[in-house]
């Protein structure tokens, strides 16, 4: 994936990627830095915090289930990234809760 490719879906963010970017954008999370729509191999990833090899994923409908959602997790985790996903609608019912697992996946890092 193009870092120019990567760039033109940073514009179309929901309102969950906006909600979870304003809470970890600019090291705002204890000073963990992530990038939004980080280009990873072939994919992009919605969040990545690059030091620790974490990967957030705000999903909609559109990833109910699919095959390929889990074969790209499967190649990112063989690669050494660990895969966090949220709903787009737990995030914002719940903000604090994500944050807070976005805080133990990486302590678990």
């Amino acid at each position: 994936m193009s870092p120019d490719t990567a760039r033109t879906l940073r514009q179309p963010a929901t309102d969950a990627e906006r909600r979870l970017w304003s809470a970890l954008r600019s090291r705002r999370l204890q000073g963990f830095k992530f990038r939004r729509q980080h280009p990873i191999g072939p994919y992009v990833a919605d969040f990545a915090c690059t030091r620790w090899h974490l990967i957030v994923e705000a999903d909609g409908g559109q990833h109910a289930g699919t095959a390929a959602d889990a074969a790209r997790t499967a190649c990112l985790e063989r690669a050494g990234w660990r895969v966090v996903r949220f709903w787009n609608n737990d995030i914002l019912r719940n903000t604090d809760g994500a944050i807070e697992a976005i805080l133990r996946a990486l302590a678990e890092r």
